[in-house]
């Protein structure tokens, strides 16, 4: 499980990371500054990852035997700024906590 909780958190940070570029970054500049670079190529590479993503939190969600209303959370985790972020951290909270119990 230790394998599943590490490629979490690391597409949780880089699907984070890339929504707050696209959204703090790449929307004003496209509609403040008419500058579509940003968006143009942080938005199909977030998509992409994003994929990978909840790939990721599937196979953590499958493994660590979450409820449903934990999958959507991690689902929801990539789609709003600053979330993916708290929302790992709850999520290797709970799952360290299952290691150290077992």
């Amino acid at each position: 499980m230790t394998g599943a909780l590490l490629r979490y958190r690391v597409m949780a940070y880089i699907v984070g990371v890339g929504l707050i570029i696209l959204v703090f970054v790449g929307m004003p500049l496209q509609y403040g500054a008419h500058q579509k670079a940003v968006v143009a190529v942080v938005g199909p590479i977030h998509g992409f990852l994003y994929i990978v993503y909840l790939a990721a939190a599937l196979d953590m969600a499958r493994r660590a035997r979450f409820t449903l209303f934990q999958m959507v959370a991690m689902v929801g985790a990539g789609l709003l700024p600053f979330l993916a972020f708290y929302i790992e951290r709850k999520v290797t909270r709970r799952v360290e906590e299952e290691l150290l119990a077992a």
